[in-house]
């Protein structure tokens, strides 16, 4: 008995001392077994995974070389990346995009500014071969007789518009002296110019924020369906806004130009180190901002719309420094160092600001073929027969670039800078007229290809011969004027389960060709009615509220309310497609 007793003691003891060396060093047992590895239980960032075992261990053994363990695992310890993949994956291809935007980037840039200099030399070339067009119609109306129901075409309406602004502009210019402004600039200090330039560019994004919408209700209230003779007097106060418009952003961009020429001109080029940084100063103000695809589409036609103004502003700089040394040609190589720093900074600052802004929100750098697809479409959709816009206005409501005031400028500038005289300086000038026409021409059948190729890769040609849009919420405002004539047609078509966004627009041929220019649409201008009925006035849908006449008496109030706001949703949609995106939302585009 005292045997057994004696045994099961021992046994228990045994049992004890081999608990309490397994708690002392637990890790004995993983590198026996091999299981040196992070389990769920056990964190793997110390040698010691319990740490109540190690207290006791280094108060009972003493001796034991604890430090050393400490320097020999972190030494050899180690970790695996692919047990978090997806991040490490999603990091690369982030810097692959980094690293692609500069190429797509830039690709977006060049066909921008060549559709930014096609629009523009269009008001040097062809535009006043279509002012001469109009003007020999005018005059050749009476000998062939009055045939329709309009003197001019709505196109050539538009373009006497322009013609005449630019002469009335250009002879108010006259009055400005250039070189008075020159000297008052650089009379003042450098921080003071280093304002004003800041305060010029806000301004320049104002003008061009609200100068197109004052064109576009210039060349609408001139060429739209009018009941009353009377009614064409709206148009006088619509000009001499457009005259005074044109007239002040004129003044604006000659004052930007001035102050580039004064830190141009300045001995340690103090003024012109500032106003480049203040382009990095762009990065600060838009990178850390969150951005939408729609978003960064419009900024991006703001960066094309000032490289190319600041580029035609650099080239009014080289002819006014020109003109002062006599056209010497060794100045123009002094003035060139000056030009690349102002050009290479325009390009950094977009290619850090675009590379950090699709960073920041996850855009990948496919973006940029997007958004010159929209830009291809455009020019594509101007040469159809159905087009319902000029493609330099198409451009200037896109990219807010409006080439009539840099024009008169340029106009200016070039005939204050070269003296005519004489035949033979007639004659080069009329050399260099037939080069601007053969480049605008060779321009534009490159760009008219390179977009058909770009709007095929994109699978666009569908929209091709979509309807145009409508705009939705000022049509309902005056009904009277436009609506009841081109619904008329319509009236008899009308559907109960239709929501009336686009009811009345003219249907589009299939069979339009993208190379043919746009022709005017008849069906818009036809000769009032007489005798309207009221029928006939009340199957013309408001583009604002659904068509309660319609609907029958047992529709409930909840599909009513259903109703509104669906017709609401289609008037309020404005961010869907990147199409619909024409002009600044806000100054500058930079939306917060």
């Amino acid at each position: 008995m005292a045997d057994v007793l004696g045994t099961e003691l021992s046994e228990e003891k045994e049992n004890e001392i081999e608990l309490k060396k397994r708690q002392k060093r637990p890790w004995e047992e993983f590198r026996r077994s091999g299981k040196i590895g992070i389990t769920p239980e056990l964190p793997e960032t110390l040698g010691f995974f319990d740490i109540s075992a190690v207290k006791r261990e280094q108060q009972e053994v003493s001796a034991d070389p604890s430090l050393t363990r400490f320097i020999c695992t972190e030494l050899t310890r180690g970790y695996f990346l692919e047990h978090n993949e997806a991040k490490y994956t999603e990091r690369r291809e982030r810097v692959y995009t980094c690293m692609r935007i500069p190429k797509e980037l830039e690709k977006l840039m060049i066909f921008g500014f060549f559709l930014c200099a096609d629009a523009f030399l269009y008001i040097f070339t062809l535009l006043p071969l279509r002012v001469l067009l109009a003007l020999l119609r005018l005059l050749t109306l009476p000998c062939c007789g009055f045939s329709g129901s309009r003197l001019l075409q709505p196109a050539q309406v538009c373009d006497m518009l322009k013609g005449l602004i630019l002469v009335l502009c250009f002879s108010m210019m006259h009055y400005v002296d250039y070189s008075m402004m020159y000297h008052l600039i650089r009379g003042q200090s450098v921080i003071k110019l280093y304002i004003i330039y800041n305060m010029l560019e806000v301004a320049d994004r104002l003008f061009s924020s609200f100068g197109q919408d004052i064109l576009d209700a210039l060349y609408w209230t001139a060429t739209e369906p009018k009941e009353r003779k009377r009614d064409n007097i709206g148009v006088i106060p619509h000009f001499f806004m457009a005259v005074f418009y044109v007239f002040l952003h004129s003044i604006l961009i000659m004052v930007q130009a001035s102050t580039l020429n004064v830190a141009f001109n300045s001995h340690n080029k103090s003024l012109l180190t500032i106003m480049m940084s203040n382009n990095f100063v762009e990065i600060k103000g838009s990178v850390f901002k969150k951005f939408e695809k729609n978003n960064l589409f419009q900024m991006s036609n703001s960066d094309i719309k000032e490289r190319f103004t600041s580029y035609v502003l650099l080239i009014i700089v080289c002819l006014r420094n020109m003109e002062q040394f006599s056209w010497n040609p060794d100045h123009l190589w002094m003035l060139f160092p000056d030009v690349f720093m102002v050009v290479m900074s325009e390009v950094a600052v977009d290619i850090i600001k675009h590379a950090f802004i699709t960073k920041f929100n996850d855009i990948t750098a496919d973006v940029y073929s997007e958004y010159r697809a929209s830009l291809a479409f455009d020019l594509v959709s101007s040469r159809q027969k159905n087009a319902y816009t000029d493609y330099s206005d198409s451009v200037a409501r896109r990219m807010g670039f409006i080439p009539l005031p840099l024009a008169v400028l340029l106009i200016r500038v070039v005939m204050s800078c070269v003296k005519v005289q004489g035949a033979l300086s007639y004659l080069c000038v009329f050399l260099f007229y037939l080069g601007m026409v053969t480049l605008k021409v060779l321009n534009s059948i490159v760009l008219l290809g390179k977009s058909c190729v770009y709007v095929k890769r994109a699978n666009m040609e569908d929209k091709l011969f979509e309807r145009p849009p409508t705009a939705p919420s000022f049509s309902a405002k005056s009904p009277s004027k436009s609506d009841p004539r081109r619904c008329a047609k319509s009236s008899g078509e009308s559907s109960v389960d239709q929501i009336p966004v686009t009811p009345c627009s003219p249907p589009t041929s299939s069979s339009s060709s993208v190379t043919t220019q746009p022709a005017p649409r008849p069906d818009l201008f036809l000769p009032p009615p007489t005798d309207a009925s009221p029928a006939t006035a009340d199957s013309c849908p408001s583009t604002s509220e659904p068509q309660s006449d319609a609907e029958p008496p047992t529709a409930s109030p909840l599909q009513e309310e259903e109703a509104d706001e669906a017709s609401d949703m289609n008037h309020r949609a404005p961010n869907k497609d990147l199409l619909e995106i024409d002009r600044f939302t806000i100054c500058g585009n930079r939306i917060d």
